[in-house]
């Protein structure tokens, strides 16, 4: 799940000051080059690289856990590193090489985040890997609604098809209000503003702080994959290595209560905020420290004890159904907030918009800004135009890929998706929440319950990946063109630069998620690569089709009494004072070790008590130097899992197995 998470909305928000301060340093009356010009050739070729290796690293997480946090600011600098270190191995070598704009930046930037995020966003640890066997024998194969035909293996041609078309669909759905959401109603975009002016600082700050940054991320990256390459030695079997070290006693270790020492899960919790990483390790002390031990403690009263441990009859049926619960509380209070706060601002606007503007004075920055945005516009009938052809190519192809998804309702969904995107995006421009995972359960839902039991999961996993593909692309493109507002980037370059990664993500994301299917046993969960949102997705469908009558023994109480608790903690964090609001967990977070286990979030933890250390040390510094840290150690074990799964579809084992037993 991609992180784009009520905990950073604050911390966002908060750097909105800094806007005008970083970019006022720009010598704006400057010439800016045109849109042709800021596409190069060794852009393009940075963002491949870029977008490939987060692709993997991403698909790593999201098969994992299923958090995957915003790497977008990650991305940025790994450009920066890249361009810089080009150009200067050009210039020892006699070559003189083009400046490096921050046009340039923006544009490696976008189109490799573009092109991860199909990684990301694409269903390959959700809504699509649980349409497959496993999956469906995990969930229960006597488990009413969940039926033997509602199978579809993972394939590399209909899934890099089906994200060509409900990708690209997004991606020009909103193209006609750009004008709108940027420029007149001055969308905030908390991301799509950090990104820009942390561009706009590599661009100001002078080389000595940049190759500080360098050497932070070359150095960390270095450690981090070396280390990997290491750990690998002793894990010749799925139990044993370092991943497996019982740092708390063997009795934790049992529970899933041990540090895993994985640089990249520290280092991804070294850039998700503190109350995210306390979440996960609130919801791993509820889950594994209190609740399954007693619930298990009740087998033979409140469920068979001939049942496996994966029978959805079992403990797993209460661990997949909880975590939902919390899931689906957190989701539709959010959903409905976000609703509220835009259907209201939209009225405010409309009834105060012909009264005069408080100061109607226009700062030079940002008539510059606005004039290049506004200058080089997207022709209004390259949106309508593409919009319809991808809609039409969808509505047909569609159906063809999953006939349980009737082409009907494949047309519903793309008359409501422009009204349900700009909401989504009018959302995310207030609050930096993007809803699309939320959207698309809601069309998962619906669609389960009015296609009933013999196709009603498969129409809703794919109705949900259509609804949810759409509106997240048409939202990441706001923000992106946000960026572009504040870096006086081009808004055709900066759609061109999203159709390539996109284009380009449509076909990696498949091959990362494949080099995993194929190397390691994916969805297994006594394994590494758990991907539990796949059973999660899969469950909320069976509930669509049967209801509640899918639900172990005395599960359905315990859920009301989750789905309480996270409709109560937000209630509190939003209408409690700040002293108190600020401490509330965060629900969704909570449920995510309900399945995977404490291990990473005591991995998470360990990344945010270095952030806070280093805060308390050297503040400065720390603000700086964490962001560099953090991707390298999140890319340098990230990109040992390449040769790492070439080993392993080549039938190489490590030659240890390092493990520990009770005396």
């Amino acid at each position: 799940m991609n992180m784009d998470l009520e905990a950073r909305e604050k911390k966002e928000i908060e750097r909105e000051d800094m806007e005008q301060e970083t970019i006022e340093t720009e010598e704006s009356t400057g010439r800016i080059e045109p849109w042709t010009e800021q596409l190069t050739v060794r852009g393009v070729i940075a963002s491949i690289v870029i977008g490939m290796v987060y692709s993997v690293i991403a698909m790593k997480l999201n098969l994992t856990t299923g958090i995957v946090p915003n790497l977008n600011v990650s991305a940025a600098l790994l450009a920066f590193v890249f361009i810089r270190t080009w150009t200067n191995l050009l210039s020892k070598a006699g070559y003189v090489s083009r400046p490096f704009t921050r046009q340039e930046n923006t544009m490696i930037q976008t189109c490799a985040v573009a092109c991860y995020s199909i990684a990301v966003s694409g269903g390959f640890a959700s809504y699509l890997l649980g349409l497959n066997k496993k999956t469906y024998e995990l969930s229960g194969v006597h488990t009413e609604g969940n039926s033997a035909s509602a199978v579809k293996e993972p394939g590399l041609g209909w899934m890099t098809g089906f994200l060509f078309l409900v990708c690209f669909v997004g991606l020009f759905v909103l193209i006609p209000l750009r004008k709108v959401m940027i420029v007149d109603l001055k969308l905030t975009y908390p991301s799509g503003l950090a990104t820009a002016v942390l561009i706009n600082g590599f661009h100001t700050q002078g080389d000595k702080m940049a190759k500080k940054q360098v050497r932070g991320f070359m150095k960390y990256f270095s450690v981090s994959f070396l280390w990997g390459f290491f750990k690998w030695f002793y894990s010749a079997t799925e139990d044993c290595g370092f991943s497996q070290f019982p740092t708390f006693g063997l009795q934790a270790w049992k529970n899933t209560f041990y540090f895993d020492f994985s640089t990249t899960f520290v280092g991804a919790g070294m850039i998700c905020s503190h109350l995210v990483n306390l979440s996960l390790l609130l919801g791993a002390v509820l889950s594994f420290g209190v609740m399954w031990p007693l619930i298990g403690q009740l087998k033979g009263d409140w469920f068979p004890e001939s049942l496996e441990e994966y029978d959805m009859k079992s403990i797993y049926g209460y661990k997949v159904f909880l975590s939902v619960a919390l899931i689906l509380g957190d989701g539709l209070y959010t959903f409905i907030k976000i609703l509220l706060s835009t259907i209201v601002n939209i009225h405010d606007r409309l009834k105060n918009k012909n009264l005069p503007a408080t100061d109607g004075k226009v700062k030079p920055i940002e008539e510059k800004q606005n004039e290049i945005f506004l200058r080089e516009n997207i022709p209004l009938w390259v949106g309508v135009a593409g919009y319809a052809v991808f809609s039409i190519v969808s509505i047909i192809a569609i159906p063809m890929m999953f006939p349980e998804l009737k082409w009907y309702f494949v047309v519903v969904a793309y008359m409501l998706a422009p009204s349900l995107a700009f909401c989504n995006a009018y959302g995310a421009g207030l609050t930096d929440i993007n809803m699309a995972y939320n959207y698309g359960k809601v069309a998962l839902f619906v669609l389960a319950a009015l296609t009933g039991k013999q196709h009603g999961v498969v129409a809703g996993l794919a109705g949900c990946g259509l609804i949810k593909s759409v509106v997240s692309v048409a939202c990441n493109l706001m923000q992106d063109l946000k960026t572009a507002h504040l870096t006086f980037t081009s808004p055709r370059a900066m759609f061109v630069s999203q159709a390539i990664g996109t284009a380009i993500g449509c076909v990696t994301a498949p091959l990362s998620f494949f080099l995993f299917y194929k190397a390691f046993d994916v969805g297994n969960p006594h394994g590494e690569f758990k991907a539990p949102y796949a059973l999660i997705y899969r469950n909320m469908a069976i509930l669509g089709v049967e209801g509640f009558s899918a639900l172990p023994q005395h599960c359905l109480q315990l859920c009301y009494g989750f789905f309480a608790f996270a409709v109560m903690v937000n209630l509190v964090r939003d209408f409690s004072p700040p002293r108190i609001g600020k401490w509330m967990p965060l629900p969704m977070v909570m449920g995510v070790p309900f399945l995977v286990g404490a291990y990473f979030a005591i991995d998470m933890f360990t990344g945010t008590v270095i952030v806070f250390v280093w805060h308390k040390l050297n503040s400065k510094k720390a603000v700086i130097m964490v962001p560099a840290v953090a991707s390298g150690l999140i890319c340098g074990e990230g990109l040992w899992t390449l040769p790492a799964s070439v080993l392993a579809l080549a039938k190489v084992k490590p030659p240890i197995c390092m493990k520990f037993l009770g005396s």
